[in-house]
This record gives structure tokens, C-alpha cells and sequence, in this order.
């Protein structure tokens, strides 16, 4: 803007010192810098305007999208309330996170921690009269602790729709930060043992219906974290 003024300026600077009253200078100078200064402004306020005007158009298209997906979904298939028990679970449904984590006590001093994942891996697999299928996966953690110790047994899993498979089992200390020792391979253990410790899970209530409760849950929550999802994403961009 400045630059425009100055140039425009020069333009006029021969009229004004060919002037021999020199009363007359102020008010011509005046008048020239307030015409130009408003020309300068105009033609700023101009072009300002258009890329306004296009943030504005993009935005309410980008509102429109999310407002036709939302009602698309809950008027096609809408999420169920989740529920907050399962057996003897408490289930915690940790909105706008991706896990879930459900809590129990067993016996007199055991406390049960249970932390799974949404979907995070499938893999394809063959069914009669259909070309491919996809078997999807989620990851779970359960944590055992008995009373007031720091040793936790804890259990790194994979849950599938009807089953559940343990990959990991090992001794981690409340207080010590470092990597423990994982131990082997599970299926490295004798078969015996192996067995034993599905026993183990089962008894305490983690077995093949809690793997069906948990993709039933965790398909619910797929559809609505997406739409908690559009829902914040669809305010903040009509937050002015």
C-alpha cells in the first residue's frame, strides 16, 4: 500500500511545485495522499475479499459432506448405547479413544485388568460360495495382581470373533520401568502347559464369549467414534 501511495505521488509532484503561493501547497498535497490512500485501500479490500469468499464457499461444501454422512448413518444402521457390564466385567468405554478396558476381582485378592483394542489387523479367509472373506483382529492385554504386590502376570493376546490366543506370558513389577524378560514363544511351551494357562484365563472369565462380546462391542464403537468423530470435526469448523 505504501508503494502505491509513493508512485502515485511522483505522478503529481511536478503540478505542485510549479505552484508559486506556497498556501496553496498543504491542501493539494492533502488532498492527493487522502484520494490515493482510499484508492490503495479499496483495491486491498478488494482482493482480500475473493479468497474470503472462497474459505467461506469451501467450508459450508465441507459442513454440507458432514452433515449428509451423519444422517446417512443414523438413519441407516445407528450405534446402540454400550453397555457397562458384561458377566462380571465393568466395561469402561473410553470415548474418543481406541480401546476399551474392563475390570473384575476374582476370588479374594485377585484384580483383573483387561485392555483391548479397536480393530487393528484382519486377515482374509475362505468361506463355500463366497470368493474372500475377511476375519477381523483386535489386540488385548490382561493384567492379573494378586493383593497388595507389584508382580502382575500379564497376557499379550489376539482376540478374534470366536476365539482367543495367547502369543506372550511374563512377569512385569509394578515399580521397575525397564523391558522385563518376555519369556519364550508361547507356542514353544510344552502343550500341556500351554492348555493349563488357557484354562487359567478361562476360569477367570476371559474365554471364547468374551471374544464374541468384544467384536460385537468393538463394531458398535467403530461406528461411533466415526460419528463422535464428524460430530467435533463438523463444530469446530462452525466455531467462528
Amino acid at each position: 500500500m505504501a508503494h502505491c501511495i509513493i508512485r502515485q505521488l511522483h505522478k503529481t509532484s511536478k503540478p505542485i511545485l510549479l505552484l508559486k503561493h506556497q498556501n496553496n501547497l498543504k491542501p493539494i498535497i492533502t488532498n492527493t495522499f487522502i484520494n490515493n490512500l482510499n484508492n490503495c485501500c479499496y483495491y486491498t479490500q478488494k482482493t482480500t475479499l475473493i479468497p474470503e469468499m472462497h474459505k467461506n464457499a469451501f467450508e459450508d461444501y465441507i459442513l454440507r459432506l458432514l452433515r449428509y454422512e451423519i444422517r446417512y448413518e443414523m438413519e441407516t444402521s445407528p450405534p446402540y448405547k454400550p453397555v457397562p457390564e458384561f458377566n462380571s466385567f465393568n466395561v469402561d468405554e473410553r470415548p474418543t479413544e481406541q480401546w476399551i478396558r474392563l475390570t473384575r476381582k476374582f476370588n479374594k485378592n485377585e484384580e483383573i485388568k483387561v485392555e483391548v483394542t479397536m480393530f487393528d489387523a484382519c486377515m482374509p479367509v475362505k468361506k463355500p460360495g463366497v470368493d474372500e472373506d475377511m476375519l477381523l483382529h483386535v489386540s488385548m492385554l490382561v493384567d492379573i495382581c494378586k493383593g497388595e504386590g507389584n508382580d502382575i502376570l500379564e497376557f499379550v493376546c489376539s482376540v478374534w470373533p470366536d476365539s482367543i490366543e495367547i502369543h506372550k506370558v511374563y512377569m512385569r513389577n509394578k515399580k521397575r520401568t525397564g523391558q522385563p524378560y518376555m519369556g519364550p514363544g508361547f507356542k514353544e511351551l510344552d502343550d500341556d502347559l500351554q492348555n493349563s494357562l488357557y484354562e487359567y484365563l478361562e476360569e477367570r472369565g476371559i474365554d471364547e464369549e468374551l471374544a464374541t462380546f468384544l467384536h460385537k462391542y468393538m463394531k458398535n464403537k467403530d461406528k461411533s467414534e466415526l460419528l463422535r468423530w464428524m460430530e467435533r470435526v463438523k463444530c469446530f469448523i462452525e466455531t467462528n
